[in-house]
């Protein structure tokens, strides 16, 4: 589990007050912030975060081929980048501002769809979403987005659901906003959420944040539930990088498998018993490697 810090609160109600902080724990080239054990049963529908730094032009690192069901992956970079080829989507490279958006719903099998791109590391986020029942067992829909395809609010990418009127292409649940931001070194930015989201984190991927809300790299906070904005600063010598998301709360309970999330234990026996049935299908698939070393999504 991670390592959670309650903080003192303070008197002053126009502060959108932080309740936790984590560095997670780190194992190589990735540092898990958040899992649905844990903080995911607080921030729901998030209930994943990976904080990761990648070689994957090294064949012995990056992902093995794990199965989803119930839950949709967002990765996003935040230095660097990594290359796609898919039947589907085409050949790109996901830099800074892209991302990866994956709907696993009834069933998929994936892990190495991604590989290396013209950088050396790659370094971003990966975050999951906790589908609602009309999703968790719909067909998979993954899509690859390049920087250039995804809308800007001054400093902010909008990764999911819209922000200051710009809409992410990615389709994802309503209810959900999440955004990709580089605040200029000793710059202010002040992150207004929806209304009717009154869940709020953010996570750092470089640099630092001073003022009301200061924060490290690698580290992730939770903001206390309220409508409040959140006031964020950069620090004096250089750019702060970071995710900030908010979300309407997933009225459901959680029932966990290895890699899935679902709303009730009947779901979470239909997704895995699908998951099952797909790993037979793609053991009788072969070698499904491209010529540039990735392996597309498994799906029906």
């Amino acid at each position: 589990m991670n390592s959670v810090n309650e903080l003192p609160i303070s008197a002053d109600e126009s502060v959108r007050r932080v309740t936790f902080r984590t560095r997670g724990n780190t194992h190589g080239p990735v540092t898990r912030l958040m899992s649905p054990s844990d903080l995911g049963h607080m921030l729901k529908p998030y209930v994943f975060l990976d904080l990761f730094n990648v070689d994957l032009h090294d064949p012995r690192a990056g992902f093995s081929i794990h199965p989803h069901s119930g839950l949709a992956t967002i990765t996003v970079i935040t230095d660097g980048d990594l290359r796609f080829d898919d039947p589907t989507d085409g050949t790109g490279h996901i830099g800074f501002g892209g991302f990866e958006w994956m709907r696993a719903g009834n069933g998929v099998w994936h892990g190495k769809e991604l590989s290396g791109g013209t950088t050396p590391r790659a370094k971003g986020f990966q975050l999951w979403i906790a589908l609602p029942p009309d999703l968790e067992h719909e067909a998979v829909d993954s899509q690859y987005v390049e920087a250039r395809h995804v809308p800007t609010a001054g400093p902010a990418r909008v990764i999911l659901g819209s922000y200051e009127g710009a809409r992410s292409p990615a389709r994802a649940p309503e209810g959900v906003t999440y955004l990709l931001v580089r605040l200029a070194a000793g710059t202010e930015w002040t992150f207004t959420p929806p209304p009717t989201q009154p869940l709020a984190w953010m996570a750092v991927s470089s640099g630092v944040l001073t003022g009301e809300t200061p924060a490290d790299a690698g580290e992730m906070v939770i903001f206390e539930q309220g409508v409040q904005p959140v006031k964020l600063k950069a620090g004096p010598t250089g750019d702060a990088i970071f995710v900030i998301g908010s979300a309407t709360p997933h009225p459901h309970d959680l029932h966990l498998g290895s890699y899935s999330v679902h709303t009730s234990a009947d779901s979470l026996a239909k997704g895995e018993a699908n998951i099952e049935r797909l790993r037979k299908l793609l053991i009788a698939a072969g070698d499904r490697r491209n010529a540039g070393g990735s392996i597309p999504v498994f799906k029906e």
